[in-house]
């Protein structure tokens, strides 16, 4: 008989956890705590804590599983939190713990206090900063330094990963979000279809459903052509059809050096270095060729990225106006 569970990530308020509960000899959970140093939680606790997972605390995936699934992978659940606790890296969202309680699987992650880079680029409320050149730049090198992390420790991003996977702390530092328990995630036909309008999927996924470290480094640069360009994934507004695709327009548009000035956001108002622009617009070209063997490297676009970042050029002194896009 078919059943409905959840798997959750959630963003919690440190200052909001609750203490550790005792140990329950029975209970799932304490057999856990003695799998991981990650924190045990019960689902009331958490449904407390977040006042019922409302104001900020986000629910960001749900997965349908048959009945009495939990119980056949939950070691295999324990095993990857514990592979999870174990991740350390400043750009890397830290689990806080996780609940295993009736049907649910639940992990609970440090909370960033500015939310993700999408709502920063594209739903940017009234009165919320405008992010500038070289803050993009930091959050840039900052995401890539997280993803080369990640593939050192055997941990492939199991998703297109997107700017609403980027989470942002205090002084705009980013932090990469979602990167675990994939396994017990099985991608469906209809999910993959959505990815292809709020993510940068790469096309070997879209033909085979594999993720490989090849495929995070085409989503990453699509992640950056969106720091650069202000664009979604996806754009149903434009006119043409070939257009409406970021990372087709992108590479249209960049065959042409001269017109790689058009291709800024035009929310920064020229205030870029026309230098910084083509070595960012060249990084990206790197991650998203068609081919997968043919993308750099994560740990080459770390390093030109790193050097992006320590630039603080200042914008060029004549304004060029952007063409409509």
């Amino acid at each position: 008989m078919g059943g409905s569970s959840c798997f959750l990530c959630l963003g919690a308020r440190k200052e909001v956890i609750p203490p550790p509960p005792r140990a329950d000899p029975h209970s799932r959970g304490s057999v856990a705590a003695t799998a991981t140093a990650a924190r045990t939680f019960t689902f009331d606790e958490l449904a407390e804590a977040t006042r019922n997972f409302r104001d900020g605390f986000r629910i960001v995936r749900e997965a349908s599983l048959y009945k009495g699934y939990l119980r056949s992978v939950s070691q295999e659940f324990l095993a990857r939190v514990l592979t999870l606790s174990s991740l350390r890296h400043p750009n890397v969202v830290n689990l806080v713990g996780f609940c295993t309680d009736g049907n649910r699987g639940i992990l609970v992650h440090e909370y960033m206090p500015l939310g993700s880079l999408q709502n920063h680029l594209h739903d940017r409320s009234p009165g919320k900063a405008l992010l500038d050149w070289n803050t993009r730049m930091n959050i840039a090198a900052g995401v890539a330094k997280g993803l080369e992390y990640l593939h050192h420790q055997g941990v492939v991003y199991r998703k297109p990963m997107s700017s609403s996977d980027i989470l942002l702390g205090d002084g705009y530092h980013p932090k990469l979000s979602q990167y675990g328990l994939a396994e017990l995630h099985q991608l469906g036909a209809e999910e993959i279809k959505s990815f292809t309008r709020s993510t940068n999927i790469a096309p070997e996924m879209l033909a085979t459903g594999r993720v490989t470290t090849k495929s995070n480094v085409y989503s990453f640069g699509g992640v950056l052509l969106e720091l650069i360009t202000g664009r979604t994934p996806f754009d149903p507004a434009q006119a043409a059809a070939e257009d409406r695709n970021l990372v087709m327009w992108a590479t249209r548009v960049m065959k042409d050096r001269s017109q790689l000035r058009w291709m800024a956001d035009p929310a920064l108002q020229d205030q870029y270095p026309s230098m910084g622009l083509q070595e960012a617009l060249e990084v990206a070209s790197m991650c998203i060729h068609q081919r997968p063997a043919m993308r750099s490297p994560i740990g080459a676009v770390v390093a030109a990225l790193s050097r992006l970042a320590a630039c603080d050029d200042p914008p060029p002194e004549s304004s060029h106006h952007a063409a409509p896009r």
